[in-house]
């Protein structure tokens, strides 16, 4: 089974903003966001995925990669 890893980092830094900047726009906090940023968890609401791709101007599809086993 293949897993889903977050690419969030590469596209904060395309997008040039700070993990404590996003993390204020998308309203949750440092701890919360860097873990997602560091791909060290194993889910994400709907709506925080959202919020973040609102802020960053992305698709879900632009921080979301499937990699096969």
């Amino acid at each position: 089974m293949g897993q889903i890893i977050l690419r969030l980092d590469r596209i904060m830094v395309e997008r040039k903003i700070s993990l404590n900047e996003l993390a204020q726009r998308v309203g949750i906090s440092n701890v919360n966001l860097s873990k997602i940023k560091n791909n060290k968890v194993t889910a994400i609401r709907f709506s925080t995925l959202a919020a973040i791709c609102d802020v960053l101007q992305c698709d879900p599809g632009d921080i979301l990669e499937y990699k096969k086993d």
